[in-house]
């Protein structure tokens, strides 16, 4: 008797070195919430400046505090002025369900800028209670237990 394979296996995984290096590939292309928030932290500068792509009304509703802003659509137009090609980007939008990060990428790496885009975005930013700014100053949430560690701990332990 034949089993059909599950759905998981149905397509066999990639042998070890391919599976390595495609996750190392992805890695080279994004950046972690946490991962940012904890190289803006540290007393000595992170080697990369961090861009919010996002329309005006949304950067005024909450950004990463010293973040750059400028809406994809400006990015062919200003970046040369706002941004230095040595320096390394860090994009970012709304969060997963939004592909401006990536088109923003796309943009300032097609201009001839180093680019990673960050995962989950200006809403991951906020859920896992990272302190942003607003058009009324610097907010911050309550983690969400779901996305971030519990009160204690610096990060995810990833």
């Amino acid at each position: 008797m034949t089993t059909t394979p599950n759905a998981v296996l149905r397509v066999a995984p990639a042998t070890p070195a391919d599976a390595a290096a495609h996750f190392r590939a992805s890695l080279v292309f994004h950046a972690d919430v946490s991962d940012v928030a904890a190289a803006l932290a540290a007393d000595a500068d992170p080697g990369f400046v961090v861009l919010d792509s996002r329309s005006t009304e949304s950067w005024d509703q909450g950004h990463i505090p010293g973040a750059i802003h400028l809406p994809t659509a400006l990015i062919p137009e200003q970046a040369a002025q706002l941004l230095d090609r040595s320096v390394p980007v860090v994009t970012y939008c709304w969060g997963p369900g939004c592909n401006g990060a990536t088109r923003a990428a796309l943009a300032l790496a097609e201009l001839g800028y180093q680019v990673k885009e960050m995962l989950g975005g200006f809403e991951y930013w906020a859920r896992e209670g990272f302190e942003y700014e607003t058009w009324r100053g610097r907010e911050r949430r309550e983690a969400d237990p779901l996305t971030a560690p519990r009160a204690g701990a610096d990060n995810c332990g990833c």
